[in-house]
């Protein structure tokens, strides 16, 4: 209950970023989409969220497809609580900044 109250709210702050990640780590991920020239495509499928040292990073399809300082990225999750949306420089892809929508596995 009282982590609750101690729950950071602002998503610009450091904390609230790495309570984020923590809160992401070791899900299972269903698939990753991109929205790339406006059309949402599917870049991986079947991975997992991990935290290294002081990176974020999202391994689908057997390889990283998108690894980020956690202090620079900005996340949310979806309405539905089924995953969530990062948006951060890509250091899996020279540093350009993406935005990619993790949806993950949901067990029942």
């Amino acid at each position: 209950m009282f982590k609750l109250f101690s729950k950071k709210k602002n998503p610009n702050s450091k904390q609230y970023r790495w309570e984020m990640a923590r809160q992401m780590a070791n899900h299972h991920i269903r698939y990753v989409t991109e929205k790339i020239d406006g059309v949402e495509e599917v870049i991986g499928k079947n991975g997992g969220l991990n935290i290294r040292d002081d990176e974020l990073l999202v391994f689908a399809s057997a390889d990283v497809i998108f690894r980020c300082k956690i202090e620079q990225m900005q996340a949310w999750e979806l309405l539905s609580k089924d995953g969530v949306v990062i948006t951060a420089p890509d250091l899996e892809h020279d540093g350009r900044e993406r935005t990619i929508i993790v949806f993950y596995v949901y067990y029942r």
